[in-house]
């Protein structure tokens, strides 16, 4: 059966897209409570798609660039991400890092006729629902290691330099006359050679061939692990960077909430004044799947939690044993003269220089005034201030009375 003229061109229509209010990252919004947006519709067609849709221009803070839409929400949602960087919205990362981690393959047609009708598809399947809600494989994704894995990759806050202007190419010839008034920055470009400087924006939002993204993922394959200590009689866990003492900071029932699901815990100490926490588990098995549950991967009220094994308190003092305090007013011993740096061309440096005058003689003095120290007692504290180390030290010990002599 053919298809009418009619059917085909409503069949394979494109939709211009209006919408009120762009998706967006919280770093692409930027920290100004007051930004005004502005607003164009049907202002130019999606980079990716190549449909008109409405764009929104502003400035995400003082001093940052002005920032543009540059995908139509359809597409933003087919992929969950931002309709400016392009990051994905839940965890801030790449395409490729998501894509990668949580094993989703790319199978959205690029060009011609298979995406408008991939995109058409779309667009009755986000009808039929709220618009809330992520489709095709990311939803239907629930593999928990993964998710743990790209929550540990993602930065806790805000990245709002990434919202800086561009270098000035004027400033790089030495031609720019703004001045203090100049928008972009005056700074030296990176190496051209260096990968980061060669994007764009297709690769970025397939996820494949970006710099970022293979940054990100070396990177996270070179981070340390946790490994437990060899004594197994270790069961305690320090916790870190709870924060300042008030409103946000982690209590204690924050972290029994959070570390019971691990196994039963003997002890919990915080210690408010320090941000930091020890927590103390009834076996080794539950402290050991705890650290690896939780290192590098423990948010609570906002904050990355720093996991390490404790150090039991007599081990750091057996340590600390052969350390000896120095004793004041002691000279350095002089280097041996084996391993004195004594070569040809210091010794012609050294023999060519004058060498510095002598320092100034003076004459005895004629009547030494002896301090009139008592003799300190058996027993008795001394009155100085500085501890005595060696007999020489002692300035009574051959019994000065505080006679002048002449």
């Amino acid at each position: 059966m053919s298809m009418s003229k009619s059917s085909y061109s409503q069949y394979n229509r494109k939709n211009w897209e209006d919408s009120d209010f762009p998706i967006l990252c919280e770093t692409c919004l930027g920290n100004n409570p007051y930004m005004r947006m502005m607003k164009d519709k049907h202002g130019r067609e999606c980079k990716i798609c190549e449909r008109p849709f409405t764009t929104f221009r502003w400035q995400p803070g003082k001093g940052a660039r002005y920032k543009n839409t540059e995908l139509c929400q359809t597409c933003a949602k087919v992929k969950n991400v931002c309709q400016t960087c392009m990051f994905d919205l839940e965890y801030g990362l790449p395409v490729q890092v998501r894509d990668h981690e949580l094993q989703i393959a790319d199978n959205i047609p690029k060009q011609g006729a298979n995406r408008d009708f991939f995109l058409q598809n779309v667009e009755r399947t986000l009808g039929q629902g709220d618009g809330t809600q992520p489709i095709a494989q990311i939803a239907n994704n629930m593999d928990q290691a993964a998710h743990d894995r790209l929550r540990r990759m993602a930065r806790s806050q805000p990245y709002y330099k990434r919202n800086a202007p561009h270098i000035c190419s004027f400033f790089v010839k030495g031609e720019c006359k703004r001045g203090e008034e100049c928008p972009y920055r005056h700074e030296k470009p990176t190496d051209p050679d260096d990968p980061l400087s060669r994007q764009n924006i297709r690769d970025r939002y397939y996820g494949s061939n970006d710099p970022v993204a293979e940054k990100i993922l070396n990177r996270a394959a070179a981070a340390p692990t946790l490994s437990p200590p060899a004594d197994t009689t270790i069961t305690t866990l320090y916790i870190g960077n709870l924060g300042p003492s008030g409103t946000q900071q982690v209590t204690e029932k924050d972290l029994n909430d959070f570390f019971y699901q691990y196994g039963d815990i003997r002890c919990l100490r915080v210690l408010t004044e320090k941000g930091c926490a020890f927590i103390e588990f009834t076996t080794r098995e539950a402290a050991e799947r705890a650290a690896e549950r939780s290192f590098n991967k423990t948010f609570i009220k906002g904050r990355r939690l720093t996991i390490r094994w404790g150090e039991p308190q007599a081990k750091r003092a057996a340590d600390n044993s052969n350390y000896v305090t120095p004793v004041p007013s002691v000279p350095i011993l002089p280097i041996p003269d084996g391993l004195a740096p004594s070569t040809s061309s210091q010794q012609r440096f050294t023999g060519s220089m004058p060498r510095p005058p002598a320092p100034p003689t003076f004459a005895a003095p004629t009547r030494l005034v002896v301090p009139n120290v008592r003799p300190v007692k058996a027993g008795e504290p001394s009155s100085s201030s500085s501890s005595i180390y060696y007999p020489s030290q002692d300035p009574t010990r051959l019994g000065a009375k505080g006679d002048v002599i002449e």
